[in-house]
């Protein structure tokens, strides 16, 4: 039954002690030493949060490790041209974080007299910021009390109160804010949401979780009833869309430069560089693995798209690689051409500012988007 509190009826303060006794025990012996425990600056635990946003811990170390060594405080950060930021995310994915941070620098450079804010609201109004953000940031960093919710816990939730319904509702999103409220010791409130992540990262999987070594499991009403394929809910499977493009790599025979192409503030990797691309519908739906499957018509088509697109001629394009990736919701399947400008009449580019042409140098220290990154190897100065 549900409390007027929201709460099962079950859950006791006997309950609650044994729960914040064990996780901060375990914690103490058992906490990971990672870059970002060693520092009680919320500008810096900030910056993990941000990067920790669906990316997994081993993942973000040396990205976080690069970027503070580059932006040590929050100043720097804000004082930095866009690109840079993008460069050192390059690789990290969800580039529209990278953007938020840097716009969120800003602010707290020109309001906040470039400290960090210490208030919930503060933080919380920042770009890129949500509910959960703000509280970790602010109970990590200074011992603040604020709640935690996010993807592990939310998960070790489910299983100590045994809720087996939607995650996603709003019930059970009320249900967890408010669990997670009830929980929350008055001191140690950084070791105590920390031991919360971490015991759910680390021993309540997904699946296979280690009750063995769960501290935890002796109050865990999942553990009691075995249901570990049924709780959490099953999330149901993501059904990808495939999208089917083209990107080329344009050479000018006369410097060995290529043209490469800004994405857009309302396209896909915004701020960052890729090859000219486009969609020909599914014309290139076939598995492609030599020129000669190439479908007829579509070098053509791919020289249109480039006039339309970047206002220049190409000779015939060459197929040299195709490759797959997901975003989000789509699965893309991108067929990768080469080709060089027509030299007799080519038209000049200098007034498009999303157009520039660059050197293999040059374009090894351009943030590009990763399948764009990828392409690169195909380009080296003569």
């Amino acid at each position: 039954m549900i409390t007027d509190s929201g709460l099962p009826d079950w859950l006791t303060d006997s309950w609650r002690r044994t729960l914040r006794r064990r996780c901060l025990n375990w914690y103490s012996d058992n906490a990971r030493d990672l870059p970002w425990r060693h520092s009680s600056d919320p500008y810096e635990i900030w910056i993990s949060e941000i990067m920790l946003q669906q990316t997994q811990v081993a993942t973000v170390i040396p990205y976080y490790n690069k970027f503070l060594a580059a932006f040590p405080t929050c100043l720097e950060l804000a004082s930095a041209d866009e690109q840079q930021v993008l460069g050192l995310w390059e690789g990290l994915g969800y580039y529209r974080r990278a953007r938020q941070l840097h716009k969120a620098a800003m602010i707290v450079r020109d309001n906040h007299d470039g400290k960090f804010p210490t208030t919930f609201d503060e933080v919380y109004n920042l770009p890129g910021i949500g509910r959960y953000t703000a509280g970790a940031i602010l109970s990590i960093s200074l011992n603040q009390p604020h709640p935690i919710v996010e993807a592990n816990t939310i998960r070790l939730y489910c299983r100590l109160l045994g809720y087996d319904a939607d995650v996603t509702a709003k019930d059970a999103q009320h249900l967890f804010w408010t669990f997670a409220d009830w929980i929350l010791p008055n001191r140690n409130c950084s070791d105590f949401n920390q031991s919360l992540m971490e015991i759910g990262s680390l021993i309540c999987e997904p699946r296979n979780p280690n009750c063995n070594s769960c501290p935890l499991s002796r109050i865990c009403k999942t553990k009691q009833s075995k249901r570990f394929d049924e709780i959490p809910r099953p999330k149901q499977k993501t059904q990808y869309e495939d999208l089917f493009e083209v990107a080329v790599i344009i050479r000018d025979p006369k410097t060995s430069h290529v043209l490469i192409r800004q994405c857009q503030p309302d396209e896909r990797w915004a701020g960052l560089w890729d090859f000219p691309r486009f969609t020909l519908g599914d014309l290139q739906a076939s598995e492609i693995q030599s020129d000669s499957d190439v479908k007829a018509g579509t070098k053509h088509d791919v020289r249109k798209a480039v006039r339309d697109r970047c206002s220049i001629d190409i000779e015939e394009p060459t197929w040299i690689h195709s490759l797959k990736h997901s975003i989000t919701r789509y699965r893309v399947h991108l067929t990768c051409f080469q080709s060089e400008i027509k030299v007799d009449k080519p038209k000049r580019i200098t007034t498009v500012d999303s157009l520039r042409w660059v050197s293999a140098k040059e374009l090894a220290d351009m943030p590009l988007s990763v399948s764009g990154r990828k392409l690169a190897k195909f380009v080296k100065d003569n």
